[in-house]
């Protein structure tokens, strides 16, 4: 490709469709605003002229840390366009972690959506020696504030036209310059093994990867929305979003809040779609508790549907013929009862429908096969990029599909999943001895995960290697498996398994969905001040225990849960339980709960314990509670 970096096909598109095409939406105060290629190229060219104009120079790092809007995707840009680096920062981060993202990647400015996210940063300004200017682009409480290194996205943009008088040609000039060899973005691992690694990725690996994407299935050039609500600092927003309208022509909507996100995707209806494996499993538990809410007729007509929709589902993923009048009958279902189910969920004009970042129970994607809509289900790591996907004809509710053409997948002789691709990430910012470590000699990435390929080439991934459990009998444990299938209930929000190579039962701490028990409860008369004492209500633990007893009968009979405890608080990323995409930091949990699990795999019946509760605004506290070991039969 000739535009081989970003800001190149920004401006191809610009020079294409000028102010003729809406390149992206944005909903503010009920009305959806369009931005044209041609607003959205002097947003760039002006915001990059004006950073040049404050000091920056090529291969600086710029961090932006907000919600997915407009404004990320120009900075994004303007900052690559300049020769830079963008450092992407998840918006709920606590001041620590954003120290952390900023010091480690050497950032020299800071692009902050709100004051939230200002302060967080003026807090700890005398700890970042490095930093230059503070850049906002939401005005609101920050009216009053004077520090000379505040500086508002509208005035950056006149310096850059201001600028631009004196050095007409300096924007394509430095466009000109990149090449796709050039970093473009750093994004951070997730961290559950440690510190967060910064993963550069270059211009080749962002362009040439999501075209070969959108190639692959189908949505280059079709003109297809998506909504974008997922941080930019995640891997996969960056090609899907970013990379995925300028490579492919999609149409970027963006929600008015995150609050909004549901109702937004209904007005939207986009064609394509991502959702990450936790928030499938939340539009699951959503539509349950909605239907357990309903009358009793809507009830039946649903579970009818439902019904219909997964014979049809099973016969299909069987590979058989499905007879005529089956399809009849799914037809009739599908227009009376699964359309309007697909619309409310803003699902009605999804074609091309995407989840990752975790494992997903199989249940799921039968569940929503049922309601019409596929979840391609693949498999990527930040360094790596997208390895494998699921093909329209040729889908495993079990398997993260095949290798992609510009992949190769391997199993390693313990078990570990290594990959190739032609378009590898550039490496760890300022480590290059991890860098090393993570690729075996042969030049394989050592991904750490666990699975195997099976007889039809799909990629079977299991769990983490590290996470995989010793039992007796010389028993295998994949926590991962059995969590994904029980997080299909409606009332069970999260779950660690437990086992010891010592013992033959399993165990699980639960974390209930506040919201679904908490229906539950008022439904049922029952009475309750907080979360823990929600959690602990006889009636609560009698509901997650018929749960459970449900959900064990589609895991092998060794590794089915035998004892719980319902948690007495919800697991937080700001206590260090998740990581920033809501993964578990599984060795975190089980240090912090380790008497807990004593007693789950003991045989206590109750226990008190004390836990340290940290706000998001630096406070700590201590909670005091009863706590109940229940058995399952």
């Amino acid at each position: 490709m000739k535009e081989d970096t970003l800001p190149k096909l920004l401006r191809k598109n610009y020079q294409l469709y000028g102010n003729n095409k809406t390149v992206m939406r944005k909903k503010a105060f009920g009305i959806w605003r369009r931005y044209t290629w041609k607003d959205y190229y002097e947003k760039v060219r002006y915001f990059s002229l004006g950073l040049i104009s404050l000091g920056m120079k090529r291969n600086d790092k710029v961090a932006i840390i907000g919600e997915s809007g407009p404004e990320f995707y120009w900075a994004e840009l303007a900052i690559q366009a300049a020769g830079g680096i963008m450092v992407g920062i998840f918006t709920d981060c606590s001041p620590q972690e954003v120290k952390y993202y900023i010091t480690d990647s050497d950032s020299k400015f800071v692009i902050a959506r709100d004051q939230e996210q200002v302060d967080k940063i003026l807090s700890l300004w005398e700890e970042l020696p490095l930093l230059q200017k503070v850049i906002y682009w939401e005005h609101k409480g920050l009216w009053n504030y004077k520090q000379d290194v505040l500086l508002s996205f509208e005035l950056v943009l006149d310096l850059g036209r201001a600028y631009e008088n004196d050095h007409l040609h300096l924007f394509d000039e430095e466009v000109d310059r990149g090449s796709k060899e050039d970093v473009g973005v750093i994004c951070y691992t997730s961290g559950t093994t440690g510190d967060p690694k910064g993963v550069m990725l270059s211009h080749e690996s962002l362009v040439c990867s999501t075209l070969a994407l959108a190639e692959l299935d189908g949505w280059k050039d079709n003109n297809y929305d998506y909504l974008s609500f997922i941080s930019p600092a995640w891997a996969t927003e960056q090609y899907l979003g970013i990379s995925g309208h300028l490579v492919a022509g999609v149409r970027i909507n963006f929600p008015e809040k995150s609050e909004t996100v549901q109702e937004n995707i209904r007005e939207v209806g986009p064609h394509l779609l991502f959702y990450g494996a936790r928030i499938w499993e939340s539009v699951n538990r959503t539509i349950q508790a909605q239907m357990i809410d309903s009358t009793w007729l809507r009830r039946q007509i649903f579970n009818m549907g439902l019904k219909v929709g997964l014979r049809v589902t099973n016969t299909d993923l069987e590979k058989n013929k499905i007879p005529p009048w089956r399809k009849f009958i799914y037809f009739l279902v599908f227009h009376g009862v699964i359309r309007s189910l697909r619309d409310r969920m803003g699902l009605s004009r999804a074609k091309v429908v995407y989840s990752a970042g975790g494992a997903i129970s199989p249940d799921i994607i039968k569940y929503f096969k049922a309601l019409g809509v596929q979840i391609k289900l693949f498999y990527s790591t930040t360094e790596a990029g997208i390895v494998s996907v699921p093909q329209k004809n040729d889908i495993k509710p079990e398997s993260s599909g095949t290798a992609v053409s510009w992949a190769k997948v391997n199993i390693s002789d313990h078990g570990e999943i290594l990959v190739k691709s032609k378009y590898m990430c550039s490496g760890y910012y300022k480590n290059k001895a991890a860098t090393k470590e993570i690729t075996n000699k042969d030049g394989w990435v050592q991904t750490g995960d666990f699975g195997y390929i099976d007889q039809d080439a799909h990629l079977i991934v299991i769990d983490r290697m590290k996470d995989l459990k010793q039992l007796a009998a010389d028993r295998k444990l994949s926590p991962l498996s059995i969590e994904v299938r029980m997080r299909i209930s409606p009332y069970i929000k999260d779950l660690l398994v437990v086992g010891r190579k010592d013992q033959e039962s399993v165990g699980a701490l639960i974390n209930i969905d506040p919201e679904n028990v908490g229906n539950f409860a008022q439904n049922n008369q029952i009475a309750y001040t907080t979360f823990t004492d929600l959690s602990q209500k006889p009636e609560v633990i009698a509901l997650i225990k018929q749960e459970i007893h449900k959900l064990n009968r589609t895991i092998p009979g060794w590794s089915r849960i035998k004892r719980f405890i319902n948690l007495h608080k919800d697991l937080d990323p700001d206590e260090g339980e998740l990581t920033r995409t809501r993964k578990l930091r599984r060795a975190y949990i089980e240090g912090r709960y380790r008497m807990l699990i004593n007693a789950l795999l003991g045989n206590e019946e109750s226990m008190v314990v004390e836990a340290p509760i940290t706000y998001r605004d630096g406070r700590t506290s201590t909670i005091k509670t009863k706590i109940f070991v229940n058995e399952v039969s």
